[in-house]
C-alpha cells in the first residue's frame, strides 16, 4: 500500500460539516495539528453510532442467508418498518429487541448493553488504558481475553444451551478462547491447523477502533491493529479487517475538507482498496459492487447479485460451501463483506439510510451496520449525531451484559471511554510518532516522517 502523507489542522473554534473545521496549511506539509476535544466528541460519535448499528442490525441478524425457504427470500425496503421474520436459530419467533424493524435509539436513562460487535474493542481499549500500552502484543491479548471473557466450560451468569454455557463468542472468537486457555497465544490462535473458523467474520468485528487510535496514520493503524487481527483471522479474512482499519484512520485525512460525507467516504473506500490484492475475493467484491452502484442498479438487485456470484457461483476464488462452516458459511468474513460494501456505497455517506441498508441486507446484519455507524458516528461526532435523530440518546453502556471483571460493576459512558480514548492517543502520538501533546491548543502535534 502506497505511503501515505497527510497534513490536518482542526480548528478549535467550530465543528461544519463532516466535523472539525480545516485550517489551511502549506501543500505538502507532514505536521499534523489534531484538536483532542473535537476528537473526544467524535469518539463518543463512535461508540454511540456502534451501538445504534449493533442494535439496530441485531433485530435482522441471521433472518436471511439465501437459499431456499423464509431465509433465502432476502429482505428489500418496502420491509422496514415491518414485522422482523425470524432468524435461522429464531425457532418461528421475531427478534426480541423489536417485533418491527426500526431503528433501536435509547433515551438518557437507559443503558446499552455490550455485545460482540463492541465488547472486544472496548475490552482493549481499557486494557491499553489500564497498562499504559500503545499497543498490545500477543501475551497482553491473551491476558485480556481470559481475564474479561467466560469459559463457557464452567457456569457463567448468562445460562446453558447445547451443553455448554453461555459465554458470547462464536466461531472464531470462540476457538480462540479455547486455545488462549490452553495456552495458545495469539497469532497462533488464528493457525488453520489449530483454528478451523480462520475464514470468519470474526475480525471485522473486533478491530476496527485500532484505526481511530492512529489518526491520519493508516500504516501505523495497521501496526497496531496486526496482532488483534491474527488473533482470530488470516489470509482474505484479515484482508477485510484491515480494509476497515485503513478507513478508519483515514477518517481524519485533509481530503475530507472540502468534500461532502459521501464524497470523503468514497475516497477513504477507493484508498483502502489499495491495500486488497488484485485476484483477491475481497478486491474482486468491492469492484463488483462498486461497479454496480456506479451503474445504478438498485441496492437490492446489487445484493442478489452479490449472493448469485459469491455464494452461489464462488467466483475470484470464494469457496465456503467445501468448509461446510455454519449454514453454507453465511458467517463467512467474504459474504459479510459484500453485504458491507453494498450498505457502505448505496448508503452513500447518510446515517439513517447506510443503517437501514445494512440492517435489510442479510446475512450477519448488525455487523456492517455498528462497523459503518461507529465510522459514521466518528465523522460526525455525538453531538451532530443527535442531531439528525433529532432527541437526545443514551450515553451510557454497560460491559458485563457479555463481559466481565470491569470497575463500576460494568457500567461505564461514552464520555468517560472518550477520554481514555484521548489518553491512549496522547501515549501514541508521544512514543509511536515522536509528536507531542500541546496544553495550551489542546492538540496533538506531530510529523508523518
Amino acid at each position: 500500500m502506497r505511503q501515505l502523507f497527510i497534513c490536518i489542522y482542526f480548528s478549535l473554534l467550530s465543528l461544519s460539516g463532516t466535523g472539525a473545521v480545516l485550517a489551511d496549511t502549506p501543500i505538502g506539509s507532514r505536521l499534523i495539528v489534531i484538536d483532542r476535544a473535537v476528537y473526544a466528541d467524535r469518539m463518543e460519535g463512535f461508540w454511540l453510532g456502534a451501538n445504534i448499528g449493533n442494535w439496530t442490525g441485531r433485530i435482522t441478524e441471521m433472518d436471511k442467508i439465501g437459499g431456499e425457504g423464509i431465509h433465502g427470500n432476502f429482505y428489500t425496503r418496502e420491509d422496514w418498518g415491518k414485522p422482523d421474520l425470524p432468524s435461522i436459530w429464531g425457532e418461528g419467533k421475531p427478534s426480541d429487541i423489536s417485533p418491527v424493524i426500526d431503528f433501536v435509539l435509547l433515551a438518557p436513562g437507559e443503558v446499552w448493553g455490550s455485545d460482540d460487535d463492541t465488547d472486544i474493542e472496548y475490552m482493549y481499549q481499557e486494557y491499553l488504558f489500564q497498562n499504559g500500552l500503545t499497543k498490545l502484543s500477543g501475551e497482553d491479548v491473551r491476558q485480556a481475553w481470559i481475564t474479561h471473557i467466560y469459559d463457557e466450560q464452567y457456569p457463567t451468569p448468562y445460562g446453558q444451551a447445547d451443553g455448554v454455557f453461555e459465554n458470547y463468542l462464536w466461531v472464531s472468537n470462540q476457538r480462540a478462547h479455547e486455545l488462549m486457555l490452553q495456552g495458545v497465544t495469539p497469532p497462533e490462535t488464528s493457525r488453520p491447523d489449530l483454528n478451523p473458523h480462520w475464514e470468519m467474520i470474526d475480525a471485522q468485528l473486533t478491530t476496527e477502533i485500532f484505526g481511530l487510535f492512529a489518526p491520519a496514520h493508516p500504516s501505523l493503524a495497521l501496526e497496531l491493529a496486526k496482532m488483534p487481527i491474527q488473533t482470530t483471522a488470516r489470509g482474505e479474512a484479515a484482508l477485510a479487517a484491515e480494509f476497515y482499519v485503513v478507513m478508519h484512520a483515514l477518517a481524519l485525512s485533509p481530503s475530507l475538507k472540502k468534500m461532502k460525507r459521501k464524497d470523503a467516504l468514497f475516497s477513504m473506500a477507493e484508498q483502502a482498496r489499495a491495500l486488497l490484492p488484485e485476484g483477491s475475493y475481497t478486491a474482486g467484491m468491492f469492484d463488483f459492487v462498486k461497479a454496480d452502484y456506479d451503474r445504478g442498479i438498485q441496492w437490492e438487485e446489487a445484493r442478489d447479485r452479490l449472493y448469485e456470484r459469491y455464494q452461489i457461483q464462488q467466483a475470484d476464488g470464494y469457496d465456503m460451501t467445501s468448509r461446510n462452516l455454519y449454514c453454507n458459511g453465511c458467517f463467512a468474513a467474504g459474504i459479510n463483506f459484500g453485504a458491507s460494501l453494498i450498505s457502505l456505497f448505496y448508503g452513500e455517506g447518510d446515517f439513517k439510510k447506510t443503517v437501514k441498508i445494512g440492517t435489510l441486507a442479510g446475512w450477519d446484519s448488525d455487523n456492517p451496520t455498528a462497523t459503518w455507524a461507529g465510522l459514521l458516528g466518528f465523522m460526525l461526532g455525538k453531538v451532530e449525531l443527535e442531531k439528525i435523530f433529532g432527541r437526545q440518546l443514551s450515553s451510557e453502556y454497560y460491559i458485563h451484559r457479555t463481559r466481565k471483571g470491569f470497575g463500576n460493576n460494568g457500567f461505564d459512558n461514552f464520555s468517560a471511554m472518550a477520554k481514555k480514548s484521548v489518553s491512549i492517543v496522547d501515549k501514541i502520538v508521544e512514543q509511536k510518532l515522536n509528536g507531542s501533546v500541546d496544553i495550551i491548543r489542546n492538540a496533538w502535534v506531530f510529523k508523518i516522517p
